[in-house]
């Protein structure tokens, strides 16, 4: 029981040691010694709240908002002393805003209960008691044996025993953890393989040690101790073994696995990490601006505190002969009393801090996030992706963006390989229509001399061979060359993870090579594109890969099918930068390949054209392609049995098996003989380079992080207009000490300052990079900021988030936006104020760790220049407004105060206090925050010039801040003198004769005119939100004009029928004897004319004086709608005057036929 509370505090108490001990089919000790240890159960929890904690902790995250914290103390105040105004004044507000948000937010928990209910309650098969039972997955422990059918997902985390293979092998997919639909492979320990039977599973008797859960999904070291014929078997186990929950199997019928993680602690679950809340700049200045609009409330209330007590210093002031005091208030303490009536003023002013702009703030972001959603031209056809929102707190963020860090791979290019190049021991080849044509001769010569390769089967026929002088040798040379090439491309051929379908591997790998089956028939699956184009290239040229059986990888040359036994695969990591494979030839001979980039292939060899090679790779990514250097080695028995021990030693390993399987593979992979180099080609996405020219003229800088090779980058970078051809390139690269890269940013910052007008652009590598940002930050940073352009190639995960970091904390504090489509572009995108993901080819984790996703890079220009443009302006202009209209409607509080000796009494009625900012004026703001379209969207798009006149957050700066509020402060003064001069002094202006009484007062008296100024009020910040809007929709008309409306007939309802449930009804009957006089609707009229003109002209003179870039496209626009209009009625009119002659013509040709 106090385990489980502990679980449903979130207080699970820490694993006591690093590995986790898991009897197979809990199967312990039977000498009583052993005490089990305690693992959790296998539910999923995504839910944030119970049925017991929802209230509390709800209530706790809501009021840790500072607006909501203060409204309840206020409510609080009201319920303790005597105030001007009623409780439910400020409770009633705070009530709503607190219930709508907790509902919002149970309903999403909710749909998440049911969630995980679902994923729970699922059915699983578990082997008990020598048999198979039926259980809810829920209920799978640690240590139990699971049976998973073809195309179910993993309940848990299992480590796989064995499968319907004798090999123990199976396919799995793990689209939904990290987006790739390749097939993997998982191979069980051969001691457990065999066992295929819930029978046989039953008579296993073995332990697992592995480590304690952790998040990373590719990583996991353990072992199994199994029992045998009373010997112990140890066999280790790694992420080649391991099942992970929300994976599929596929391509096998069934297998058994032991539930190793449970729960919470499964690898999906541990990777459910809440990322880091992003704020945006506008949440910024909001919470700013109530900090100043706080303490004009706490003056507000202080002044008017001192003016009360120094009006109260004569004593006929000070107790009245209508307000005599108490006994108990002559005797309580004078501090207590200011105390008192300084909180009775903070709680008649506390309108002015706006409670309801949270709440309209909140649903401005949540449904205007679905129109990104809906647009049609953020859609995808050839994919069937529209762009998603994952974060709508971020919307305006859009707007206000200055750097732009993107992936190269996947993002500015296709990610779609093709096969161009490849370097055979020296000698460059071009793929061209499936042959491979060497540089040399020209290619419109004869066959006869003719430099290609068609396919290997070409290389037993020799006049097929040039006889130019790179091909001009002796017969036993030409031997040797087809050797080298039948030796390449068995390497490009075996060194990979590809994998083939079942199904389409049925029937091939066995009897002779069927003419009829072409290898493009065959469709590989790969982690890689890479792998896969390489692949498809070697069976284009004739060395076919087949597939695996069982421990073997099947080969066709020229139609006879080779075994080879897959003795050892070393995997490829981003250290390494390459893989290897140790493979048993048909004639027994043992061959290490090797493949990965050419600055960890190339120091390894001994052997091959090294510098030829290397020279061709250059070139290679000259162009723009990107290169992969391919190397072997044969074994002897020897070499062979003490690689084997190696491996062996450190993949049992439990402690520092990374580092040690790190150092062997150092050992193992070493004096190589080079075979030559691939080049493939990953073409760019369409408009990537009108994108990128349009983020730099809308003042973007654009920075390309990439791990590709320097001269690949720099190549990609020129073919998208991200470099330009007249740019000063500068280079910070293969820096090796602090001091040589201090020199060179030192160099690089005196270029710059003397090359005054040219553009830079700048080139660092990741080494440099480590360098620069560890001692040398401001100097790197001096010389960014002055570059146009900023590439950073060789670039490591970690590196590129620091990049993005460094530009974050800079002195000018730039908004800054990552995208990327793959896994190793996720900590960029979190660390970004904005992130951006690409649904492409590497995978959904960016997408799904980001804030936005797209399906292509050119959608970013509009997802910047219309979405943000668009939803930053009207955020801005919320917020202002709320603030603006507050204004108004406390500061003519606060003048009354003047008037009535400062005694706290309202203005207002309590309704009106109540429903000013929930029902009288939120509407109009809330249609005009989702619909506004101050311009154009085609306009905002060809010109992304615009873009510049909201950034750095100019329309929430502290100038246009105080014109809001200075604007609210004089509307308020017009508001409430206009109506003290106009109606409370003058009694000839006062038209009907029920007022005109020799004190007039008593009928024009509190009530009423507290009614006129918040008429007058309601009125002209409703038709200023009319002037503010550009874009006007039958809703816009309906909610603005509606909203006036509607505060007329509830007034009229309100005031003229007494209603029984209110104790007190001081509004009866004031708003129709007030609307009965024509001198108050001439009154509310001028008013309203005068507040609203001031603002008109203002507005009317800086458009023509000092117009921005918006307003000059707003004009254009509107003379080009209106000479389109005009040309549409004249040619409305011609073709008028055309039909009249046309008849006229007609008319006479009749006549004539008549005659």
């Amino acid at each position: 029981m106090w385990r489980w509370v502990r679980q449903q505090l979130g207080f699970d108490p820490p694993h006591q040691s690093d590995t986790r001990t898991i009897y197979i089919a809990n199967r312990f000790p039977q000498n009583g010694l052993y005490t089990p240890q305690k693992f959790i159960d296998n539910r999923i929890i995504s839910s944030k709240y119970t049925v017991w904690n929802f209230v509390p902790k709800n209530l706790f995250e809501q009021f840790r908002r500072v607006a909501n914290f203060y409204f309840l103390i206020i409510f609080l105040v009201q319920l303790m002393i005597d105030t001007p105004t009623s409780p439910i004044t400020s409770g009633l507000p705070l009530f709503f805003v607190i219930t709508v948000t907790a509902i919002k937010q149970g309903y999403e928990d909710w749909l998440r209960h049911n969630s995980d209910n679902e994923v729970n309650g699922a059915p699983v098969y578990v082997v008990r008691s020598g048999g198979l039972v039926k259980t809810r997955s829920k209920n799978i422990r640690v240590g139990d044996i699971v049976r998973i059918a073809k195309d179910e997902i993993f309940p848990a985390d299992l480590v796989l025993l064995s499968s319907d293979r004798l090999d123990g092998s199976c396919h799995v997919t793990t689209a939904s953890l990290d987006g790739e639909t390749n097939l993997k492979t998982h191979v069980a320990v051969p001691e457990t393989a065999v066992l295929q039977t819930v029978a046989s599973l039953d008579t296993l008797v073995a332990v697992i040690e592995c480590q304690q859960p952790e998040a990373d999904l590719y990583r996991f070291m353990g072992r199994m101790i199994i029992t045998q014929q009373m010997e112990e078997i140890v066999r280790p186990l790694g992420p080649e073994s391991l099942l992970l929950r929300g994976a599929r199997l596929k391509n096998t019928k069934e297998i058994f696995g032991v539930a190793i993680y449970t729960g919470m602690e499964t690898k999906m679950a541990l990777n459910y990490k809440s990322k880091s809340q992003k704020r945006s700049a506008v949440e910024k200045s909001m919470n700013t601006f109530l900090i100043i609009y706080l303490i004009i409330l706490i003056s507000e209330a202080i002044i008017s505190t001192i003016l009360k007590y120094t009006w109260q210093a004569e004593e006929k002031w000070d107790e009245p002969w209508y307000n005599q005091k108490t006994e108990h208030q002559r005797n309580s303490s004078k501090i207590l009393r200011f105390i008192s009536d300084f909180l009775a003023f903070l709680v008649l002013y506390n309108f002015i801090i706006p409670i309801s702009l949270y709440v309209t703030v909140e649903m401005q972001k949540f449904l205007g996030s679905f129109f990104i959603g809906w647009d049609l031209d953020l859609y995808h056809e050839e994919s069937d992706q529209k762009a998603q929102v994952n974060t709508s707190d971020l919307n305006e963020e859009l707007g206000q963006v200055e750097y732009v860090f993107t992936d190269k791979t996947g993002t500015l290019t296709e990610n779609e390989m093709q096969f161009r190049e490849c370097s055979i021991n020296g000698i460059k080849y071009q793929e061209i229509n499936g042959r491979l044509v060497s540089e040399g001769p020209t290619p419109d010569s004869s066959d006869g001399n003719l430099s290609y390769l068609n396919s290997l089967s070409h290389l037993n026929n020799l006049s097929h061979l040039t006889t130019s002088s790179s091909f001009r040798t002796s017969p036993e040379n030409e031997t040797e060359l087809i050797k080298e090439h039948d030796l390449f491309f068995k390497a490009v051929s075996l060194c990979h993870t590809v994998q083939i379908s079942n199904v389409q591997t049925d029937g091939i790998g066995d009897g002779p090579w069927q003419s009829n089956l072409a290898p493009s028939q065959l469709e590989y699956y790969a982690s890689s594109p890479d792998e896969k184009a390489l692949v498809e290239a070697a069976a284009r040229i004739g060395i076919v890969f087949i597939g695996n059986s069982e421990e073997t990888m099947e080969v066709k040359t020229l139609g006879k099918l080779e075994r080879y036994k897959l003795l050892h695969i070393l995997e490829f990591d981003s250290d390494r930068r390459r893989m290897s494979v140790i493979v048993q030839a048909p004639s027994g001979e043992k061959f290490l390949f090797a493949k990965g980039a050419e600055s960890s292939i190339l120091p390894n060899c001994v052997g091959g054209e090294i510098e030829k090679t290397r020279i061709h790779v250059d070139e290679f990514a000259l162009k723009g392609l990107r290169t992969l250097c391919m190397a072997y080695k044969q074994l002897t028995s020897k070499e062979y049995e003490e690689i084997d021990r190696r491996l062996f030693e450190a993949r049992t390993a439990l402690q520092q098996r990374e580092e040690k399987l790190a150092d062997v593979f150092q050992f193992i992979e070493k004096n190589l003989i080079l075979l030559g180099a691939t080049a493939v080609e990953d073409r760019l996405q369409d408009r990537v380079r009108e994108t990128i020219e349009g983020l730099r003229m809308a003042g973007i800088k654009v920075w390309v992080l990439t791990g590709d090779k320097h001269e690949t980058a720099v190549s990609v970078s020129l073919s998208c207009g991200h470099f330009h051809r007249t740019m000063n390139i500068l280079e910070l690269i293969n820096q090796k000490s602090d001091s040589q890269c201090a020199e060179q940013l030192r160099q690089l910052a005196r270029r710059i300052k003397e090359d005054h007008v040219i553009q830079h652009g700048l080139v660092v590598d990741g080494t440099s990079l480590s360098l620069a940002l560890r001692e040398h930050e401001k100097l790197f940073m001096e010389v960014c900021r002055n570059c146009s352009a900023v590439l950073c190639c060789r670039m490591a995960p970690l590196q590129k988030a620091k990049v993005i970091r460094l530009i974050k904390i800079s002195p000018e504090k730039p908004i800054t936006l990552a995208v990327g489509d793959g896994a190793n572009d996720v900590s960029m995108i979190q660390e970004a104020h904005v992130g951006i993901g690409i649904m492409g080819k590497e995978g959904r984790q960016a997408a799904r760790n980001s804030d936005y996703a797209i399906a292509r890079f050119k959608f970013l220009s509009k997802l910047l220049f219309v979405h943000g443009h668009f939803y930053y302006i009207r955020i801005a202009t919320l917020v202002q407004y709320f603030f603006y209209k507050n204004v108004c409607f406390i500061t003519p509080q606060f003048l009354y105060q003047f008037y009535c000796l400062f005694s706290q009494q309202t203005l207002y009625d309590s309704v009106y206090l109540t429903l000013y900012n929930i029902c009288f004026t939120s509407l109009p703001i809330l249609i005009y925050s989702l619909l506004e379209q101050h311009i154009d969207p085609h306009v905002l798009q060809s010109k992304p010039t615009l873009y510049r006149d909201i950034s750095k957050n100019r329309q929430l700066s502290i100038k246009t801040f105080l014109y809001w509020t200075i604007l609210g402060f004089s509307h308020a003064f017009i508001f409430f003198f206009g109506s003290y001069f106009l109606i409370g002094k003058d009694i000839s202006l006062l038209g009907n004769g029920q007022l005109l009484k020799p004190n007039h007062q008593m009928m024009f008296g509190n009530w009423t005119f507290g009614t006129l100024v918040f008429t007058v009020m309601v009125i002209t910040v409703t038709v200023k939100m009319a002037l503010e809007t550009h874009f006007w929709t039958w809703i816009n008309h309906l909610v603005t004009w509606g909203s006036i409306i509607f505060y007329f007939v509830f007034s009229l309802f309100y005031g003229g029928i007494l209603w029984p449930f209110l104790g007190s009804q001081n509004m009866y009957f004031v708003f129709i004897q007030l609307l009965s006089s024509g001198s108050a609707w001439f009154a509310i009229i001028l008013m309203v004319v005068t507040c609203l003109l001031l603002d008109i002209v203002k507005k009317v003179f800086e458009r023509q004086l000092h117009p921005t870039n918006t307003e000059k496209a707003q004009m254009e626009e509107d003379k080009g709608s209106v000479s389109s209009a005009y040309e549409f009625a004249e040619s409305k009119h011609r073709g008028e005057d055309s039909r009249h002659l046309l008849a006229e013509a007609c008319s006479q040709q009749d006549s004539s036929c008549v005659h």
